[in-house]
């Protein structure tokens, strides 16, 4: 079901998101051997541990919000059209998160998709379940699709967070939960919602 994002302030983001993880985190990840939560998790946690800034942590832990806040529910390998996850999890972040945060949620998959199309090595880093869902995202970008998406003055920092989704699929890695990094979370509300 959809939320109600109206409702949502600077002090209630951060604990409905941690909500979402406690209550849904150990839903399937698309037929990966991690869950959702897990999926998140692994990818902030080896962004904080490779000394990645805070903008990529919360944006690699947050890329993903949209398979729990979709209305049109989590994607499966059964799936014969895309659901626009990156736009649902974006709808709900804009209002709470720099450009950057939010840009790393709406453009991960587009991300994939000009990798595949301008570095070859990249596919082979995507799991079957990846592989599946970029032909359903329209497959590798066109050369005027790299163009534009190379536009994007946060395309660093979002291609950066499209690496940690590959890499966090790891079955059986520990992970702190969302609580430990709900005060990077906060401070990234924080921050945007005084500059603006």
């Amino acid at each position: 079901m959809k939320p109600d994002i109206d409702s949502l302030n600077r002090d209630t983001i951060v604990a409905f998101i941690g909500s979402i993880f406690d209550r849904r985190g150990d839903e399937e990840y698309l037929g990966e051997p991690v869950t959702m939560g897990e999926h998140m998790l692994q990818g902030a946690t080896i962004a904080e541990r490779s000394g990645q800034p805070e903008e990529i942590i919360v944006g690699a832990l947050l890329h993903d919000i949209g398979h729990f806040t979709s209305e049109f529910g989590t994607f499966t390998m059964d799936d014969t059209e895309d659901r626009h996850h990156e736009d649902a999890g974006a709808e709900v972040l804009e209002r709470f998160f720099p450009s950057v945060v939010t840009d790393c949620c709406r453009y991960h998959v587009a991300a994939k998709r000009y990798l595949c199309a301008t570095r070859p090595e990249y596919f082979k880093r995507l799991s079957d379940a990846s592989v599946h869902s970029l032909n359903l995202q329209g497959g590798p970008m066109s050369p005027e699709e790299v163009s534009a998406f190379e536009q994007n003055p946060n395309l660093k920092q979002i291609i950066a967070v499209r690496y940690l989704d590959e890499a966090g699929k790891v079955a059986g890695m520990e992970t702190p939960d969302f609580w430990h990094f709900a005060p990077m979370v906060q401070r990234m509300v924080d921050r945007h919602l005084s500059a603006v």
